[in-house]
């Protein structure tokens, strides 16, 4: 796909942007995460709902945290308008779903790579699987996640038969709706991404285990802090 002139229409910057971006797909998620890692945090965007904020990290460097909302296509649109203003670094900070019985709750993941099975990675060109940012990702591993393959799907409530089964045979161990289509408009757009991830469900003998509100709390914390260490490490 060739390179296309793309302009902030969603976004509204009220703040200077960083060139390091940390997505969460909650907006909940982008307050909370800047209210523990930024020092004095200014809100970046509010428009559509999308809140993100900026401020100077731990580090002593400006770092941005945009809230993506749910699905590949406003992540679509997130992403390319934050990359159209200046961002380089990006890593999506996220939750997702146990494919695999041997990942555990609230354990941290870094996709290597995404399989494309949702509609807005397809439409970008993604054939397959998407890969992750190697340094970026070998940087998470670093800081100690485990590093694993995922899927994107278009639906949170999977009700097709077999379609988990698939992805597992196709070597996905955890299911999510954005990581393809941030990796691939990043791919695109000549910016670097990667992502990471905490599980917050998994398989149990008759639904799936869901981690309540205050453990999802803490991992976007401890998510956010993840994304960061890879920033530093890049």
């Amino acid at each position: 796909m060739p390179p296309r002139a793309v302009r902030a229409v969603h976004l509204r910057p009220s703040a200077e942007l960083a060139e390091r971006v940390l997505l969460p797909g909650d907006p909940h998620r982008a307050l909370f995460v800047a209210q523990a890692l930024l020092e004095r945090p200014i809100m970046f965007n509010h428009r559509r709902g999308l809140w993100g904020y900026t401020g100077k990290a731990p580090d002593g460097e400006l770092l941005t945290v945009q809230s993506t909302g749910m699905g590949g296509p406003s992540a679509a649109i997130v992403t390319e308008e934050l990359i159209a203003l200046g961002a380089r670094r990006l890593v999506r900070i996220g939750t997702c779903g146990a494919l695999d019985s041997s990942l555990v709750m609230g354990e941290l993941l870094a996709a290597e790579a995404a399989l494309a099975a949702d509609g807005a990675s397809r439409a970008l060109g993604a054939e397959g699987r998407v890969a992750a940012d190697p340094e970026l990702t070998s940087a998470l591993v670093q800081a100690g996640a485990r590093a694993v393959t995922v899927v994107s799907a278009d639906l949170f409530f999977e009700s097709r038969v077999g379609a988990e089964a698939g992805w597992l045979g196709e070597g996905a161990s955890a299911v999510e709706m954005e990581a393809a289509t941030v990796l691939r408009v990043a791919q695109l757009r000549g910016a670097r991404a990667a992502c990471a991830l905490a599980v917050t469900d998994v398989p149990g003998p008759h639904e799936a285990e869901r981690l309540d509100d205050e453990g999802l709390e803490a991992l976007g914390v401890r998510l956010g802090e993840l994304g960061l260490a890879s920033f530093g490490a890049t």
